[in-house]
């Protein structure tokens, strides 16, 4: 099982794939604000637990194992993200505690906020109902 910083890396690997075609170690470095040398660190870590092949200056390739890895990292990241606006969080925290929390929830709680999602996306009125109930809330 990846750690926290394996699963950023491999999150933002896939998506630079998905949206570039490719992924190299300074756009990584910059969509993480980290340095350059910690991203062939973990690159080389990510390498030989089978994640992706690397080749020095020839750049990575996701192996079937990364790519299921990063998809179900961004889809996580997306749902995560989906939940946080649907109960009433500011747009502007929403990214930031989307980040303090994916790397702290069970896959099983993923599970079930994904069928709360769905609940709330298959009836609007439910969604309307939430929001109802929440400014009541705020005006007590």
């Amino acid at each position: 099982m990846p750690t926290p910083s394996m699963e950023d890396y491999l999150e933002r690997i896939y998506k630079l794939i998905d949206e570039k075609g490719y992924a190299r170690v300074s756009d990584i470095a910059e969509g993480l604000e980290v340095h350059p040398s910690s991203v062939t660190k973990m690159i080389q870590k990510l390498d030989k637990d089978n994640y992706l092949i690397y080749e020095k200056y020839r750049g990575l390739v996701l192996t079937n194992k990364g790519k299921k890895m990063g998809k179900r990292l961004v889809d996580r990241h997306q749902l995560l993200e989906s939940f946080l606006e649907i109960i009433g969080v500011q747009e502007e925290n929403i990214y930031r505690d989307v980040e303090g929390i994916e790397h702290h929830l069970s896959w099983d709680s993923i599970t079930c906020i994904e069928t709360l999602v769905e609940y709330f996306r298959v009836d609007s009125t439910r969604l309307e109902e939430l929001k109802a109930i929440r400014s009541q809330m705020e005006n007590e």
